[in-house]
């Protein structure tokens, strides 16, 4: 029962606080290497940090799914939902205030851009360009 109460106290910090800042933009910051960093064929690793069962999480999905479609060599997209047991320890490992919050990685695995709230596929494409990603 307390890990229940726990999860809905989370979940709704972590709405409020998307409904205090759905589209603010943070700084980069340093990320922990992990199995989604590293891979130099890749140009970017995208990681989407939400919950399915957020509606401007749920928004996000069909453009991750367009952007693995449209950039299938030059872009990992990964999707953690942070209201899972299995998802929960993202939030501590990407330091996310608020959802959905999106990082992302250079081929090196360092964080250049991280952007909280929902991120329309224009803007999305903007960032990856700065890369080489989206040209």
């Amino acid at each position: 029962m307390r890990d229940t109460v726990g999860s809905l106290v989370l979940a709704a910090a972590l709405c409020v606080s998307f409904s205090i800042a759905s589209c603010t933009k943070g700084e980069a910051q340093s990320v922990p290497r992990t199995a989604e960093t590293g891979d130099s064929a890749v140009k970017v690793t995208f990681i989407e940090l939400g919950s399915v069962s957020c509606i401007p999480c749920r928004a996000m999905q069909p453009i991750m799914e367009e952007l693995k479609r449209k950039y299938p060599a030059d872009l990992r997209v990964v999707f953690h939902d942070v209201w899972t047991d299995e998802g929960k320890p993202y939030i501590a490992r990407y330091r996310i205030k608020l959802i959905p919050t999106q990082v992302f990685l250079d081929s090196s695995g360092e964080e250049y851009h991280r952007h909280e709230g929902f991120l329309p596929l224009d803007e999305l494409e903007k960032v990856l360009r700065t890369q080489g990603v989206a040209q």
